[in-house]
């Protein structure tokens, strides 16, 4: 066998060969550069989620107690031989993730006194803090820096931010004394302290000015009588002196992750080695990270988007092997009469076989080859694919000799004229396929699987159901079909009977699979987007159920008044939240011992206008929404904990709560698993109706306000929050005057936003595009294929139609009636494989990682129905043009000569 001639055999069948050689590009660049683009969108949203947090939420920070020091090195001498030994002793993941560190050593604030601080009858307590490093951070604009050389009896050098120093009337030179104060607020052994120098930082958000207390802001006093609190840098000589005098200090060293060392691929062994640290870190010190909480949680999306991920990709795999088989079976079959004529010329068993061996070898690994060179060109990190690519190249290789193994070597025979029992094998195997099918859905079911793993019963779970459905169709179809062939034998007109009974015997068992399994993916894609988009909603409408929620301490009873007169605003009410309150079996506050418990009050009617103002559906129980003020308990909807506890000690009639300093009774009137507002993972709450409460001497106000409008301003909304948390403070109800941290507005829009852009939903939505795209177009190709597949003996069919008399109009309706049958059952049973997978999977699939831990609930909604429709619409319409165009080619006509196979 020359090359030659096996050249000349593959440009004789060009288009077939053309159409292997695509398939298998394909299939090479998916396993390529998929990979690729996964990581690349990993990357990015673990940036974009890193990045939106602190900086200094990357730090590990040890710290050691306030204490004097016992070591016989200097203070700051064992804090350097510390600082290399810790970072030493991290875990290998974790300390090439570390970019930045410093440490410093600090002293405990005491008072400090002065005539600059008198001048503006200033109450200041200030620490000393040893920073290494602080000189190249910063410049001088004032003074000098603290002196490295010790000279007993000169003042504490100290160094201060210009900024802070201006705030507090300090200047260069300016003297102070500090010490310890004693219960009237007297000095106890001051040391002088001046103040030599002052400084600015080169760069504010260098993390080397992040560590606690900062040296660049004023600790301003939380309430009156109270010092300001701020840091001032010595130089480390003196420090070392004053360690060495028993003076107690801290040490810290902090260590800072860098984003850009992070890599999204190595997480779980990133929160290994930070986990291992948390757990196995020296005695003395203390560690403090952060870091872990929005790894772990981008970890479990991740680990959830790559699960899904897989769900589609074997989908897609297989439709693509499916389609290859295809391909193979009908290059063979247009070749059968030259494999029967060199088996006939005394050719091997074997002789066709080897002849589509050599013609393979000489296309399909170049194809393969360029779709895996493409597909490095993907942006991203790769993934060992390489084995995979070489095995999906070998089986396609030998797809086509197998084929041809499988040609039948018989005459022709006209199989579309006579019915076709199955045989008791193929049956044996029909049965098999589909007890196998169920008990994998089954095992996969009650065994679960681990997140972010390609499970090899996971990936074969949807294609062997797609499977199985696709052969029940094939058993199923054509008995309607017979059914509607016999009722119009007894009508005039010959398309519809022609076309139903061609239709009802037609044998397309594998193509039928195929476009079964690209359906069934686009569909499985678009229903559990939809299930997650839809759990969103449900999840933001658990944080806010309105337009807007102002969220505070406490607000003054008019606040409700100032922010329902804001432009846009059309409802406002009402809601106290009250944290960690205990139960009382009595008026007089007998402990009930049933747990702490989470306190809500709420405005039914209020509530109600303000979620229907906001189009929220949200599920107001009747007792809350109807309750009025009258004698006897407050009727209160409880956590089923909280219900079964006080069922257990007999108080589930009558039990009493404190909230804002009234004791309220109350009764279960219901029982419910959540309600909106309540804490993330809340299990024990008591929600109160607030327009029932008795009257008291002192009445409870809102801490959390309900908005209800269009376009509301989030800045008009802090601001009137913030002057409703003063107007209260004013009104002398908190003790102390503390100072109130202001009010966070979330609107029910930008908290969508976030949950629907934020970490690994690039991912996500690449995995659902790509899937639905794919198995939409895949399954197009699937449908072309079936209409070739038998296109020779429609052709021959409509060729003596046509001879007969057979109108163009009525050849055009005998086609319609012949495909629509086909392609509708193979749409109609892919989509319902599609909506039946998520109702499978979605317990195993962890997507509530991307919906702020609300279940996915997987519903088949009206509009997918509608999309089914339009895709069975245009896929019959597809595959009538292919027809059209492949008879076009084939030229009636010529069909028609004697011994011409179907």
């Amino acid at each position: 066998m020359s090359i030659g001639a096996v050249v000349r055999r593959v440009r004789a069948y060009g288009g077939q060969f053309l159409l292997l050689a695509v398939l298998t590009l394909v299939v090479t660049l998916l396993v390529s550069g998929v990979p690729r683009l996964v990581n690349r969108l990993a990357e990015q949203g673990l940036r974009a989620q890193l990045n939106s947090e602190p900086a200094a939420r990357r730090d590990l920070s040890y710290t050691t107690a306030m204490q004097p020091v016992t070591s016989q090195r200097t203070a700051m001498g064992n804090a350097a031989q510390r600082f290399d030994a810790l970072a030493a002793e991290m875990p290998p993941t974790v300390r090439s993730a570390v970019t930045e560190q410093w440490y410093h050593v600090e002293t405990a604030p005491s008072r400090v006194t002065g005539p600059d601080l008198a001048a503006r009858n200033l109450l200041v307590d200030m620490g000393l803090r040893a920073m290494p490093d602080i000189q190249g951070a910063s410049t001088l604009v004032e003074g000098a820096w603290p002196s490295e050389t010790y000279v007993p009896d000169r003042p504490i050098e100290v160094a201060l931010d210009a900024d802070v120093a201006g705030k507090l009337n300090l200047r260069a030179g300016s003297q102070l004394r500090a010490g310890n104060v004693d219960d009237n607020g007297v000095l106890i052994a001051p040391v002088p302290v001046v103040v030599s120098g002052l400084f600015r930082p080169v760069d504010r958000v260098n993390g080397i000015w992040d560590a606690l207390p900062q040296v660049l802001r004023i600790i301003e006093p939380p309430g009156d009588g109270m010092p300001f609190v701020i840091v001032g840098v010595v130089a480390q000589s003196t420090f070392n002196k004053r360690a060495a005098e028993g003076w107690p200090i801290q040490s810290n060293w902090r260590y800072r992750l860098s984003v850009d060392k992070i890599d999204a691929r190595e997480l779980d062994q990133l929160i290994d080695g930070l986990q291992t640290m948390q757990s196995n870190h020296p005695q003395d010190l203390t560690l403090t990270q952060g870091i872990d909480v929005p790894l772990r949680a981008f970890a479990a999306q991740i680990d959830a988007a790559r699960t899904l991920l897989a769900v589609i990709a074997a989908g897609v795999l297989a439709t693509l092997a499916g389609l290859i088989v295809l391909a193979a079976t009908l290059a063979t079959r247009r070749r059968r009469a030259e494999y029967v004529l060199l088996r006939a010329r005394g050719g091997a068993a074997t002789a066709g076989a080897r002849r589509s061996l050599a013609e393979a070898l000489l296309v399909v690994p170049v194809a393969a080859a360029l779709g895996w060179w493409l597909g490095t060109l993907f942006p991203g990190a790769p993934d060992p694919t390489a084995p995979y690519a070489a095995a999906a190249t070998v089986l396609v290789t030998l797809a086509l000799p197998l084929a041809t193994l499988a040609v039948p070597t018989g005459g022709a025979a006209r199989r579309d004229l006579v019915r076709l029992r199955p045989s008791a094998r193929r049956l044996t195997v029909e049965v098999s396929l589909l007890l196998l099918a169920g008990l994998a859905a089954m095992l996969l079911r009650r065994r679960g699987l681990t997140l972010g793993e390609v499970d090899p019963l996971l990936v074969s779970v949807p294609v062997l159901l797609a499977v199985a459905a696709a052969v029940l169709a094939l058993r199923a179809y054509p008995w309607p079909l017979r059914l509607v062939s016999r009722l119009a034998a007894r009508t005039r007109g010959s398309v519809t009977f022609l076309g139903t009974a061609r239709a009802g015997r037609s044998a397309v068992a594998a193509p039928l699979v195929v476009v079964v399994l690209a359906i069934g993916t686009a569909a499985f894609c678009a229903v559990v987007a939809a299930g997650v988009d839809a759990s969103r909603d449900r999840a933001v409408e658990q944080t806010v159920p309105a337009d807007a929620v102002v969220r505070g301490e406490r607000f003054a009873p008019d606040t409700l008044d100032a922010v329902s007169r804001l432009p846009g605003v059309s409802a406002v009410s009402r809601v106290a939240d009250e944290s960690d309150e205990r139960l009382a079996a009595d008026a007089l506050g007998t402990d009930a011992r049933v747990g702490p418990v989470q306190v809500l009050l709420v405005d039914g009617s209020g509530l109600s206008a303000v979620s229907r103002e906001s189009g929220v559906a949200l599920p107001l129980p009747a007792v809350l929404r109807s309750a009025e003020r009258a004698s006897g308990p407050l009727p209160a909807i409880v956590s089923p904990a909280v219900a079964a506890d006080l069922t257990r000690a007999g108080l589930d009639r009558s039990a009493f709560v404190s909230v804002q300093g009234e004791r309220y009774e109350f009764r279960i009137a219901g029982s419910q698993d959540s309600f909106p507002l309540l804490s993330e993972g809340a299990s024990r709450f008591v929600i109160l109706p607030w327009q029932a409460l008795p009257a008291r001497t002192t009445e409870p106000v809102p801490t959390s306000l309900l908005v209800a409008g269009d376009r509301l301003d989030a800045e008009a909304l802090r601001q009137a929050g913030d002057q409703g948390q003063e107007r209260y403070q004013r009104a002398g109800a908190v003790t102390g005057k503390e100072r109130l941290i202001g009010v966070t507005v979330d609107t029910r829009d930008d908290v969508r936003r976030e949950l629907g852009d934020g970490g690994a939903n690039g991912v996500l939505a690449f995995g659902f595009a790509a899937g639905a795209v794919g198995g939409t177009a895949l399954g197009l190709l699937a449908i072309a294929f079936t209409v070739l597949a038998g296109a020779r003996a429609r052709g021959q069919v409509l060729s003596r139609l046509r001879t007969l008399g057979l109108s163009r109009q009525q050849w055009r309706g005998l086609l319609l009636v012949e495909l629509a049958p086909l392609v509708g059952t193979s749409v109609l049973t892919g989509a319902l494989v599609g909506a039946v997978l998520p109702l499978l999977l979605n317990p195993v699939l962890g997507l509530s990682a991307f919906t702020g831990g609300v279940p996915v609930r997987v519903a088949f909604e009206p509009g997918l129905v509608a999309a089914v429709f339009a895709l069975g619409a245009v896929a019959l319409g597809f595959a009538v043009t292919v027809e059209a165009l492949n008879n076009r080619r084939l030229r009636l006509g010529e069909v028609l000569r004697l011994g011409e196979e179907s």
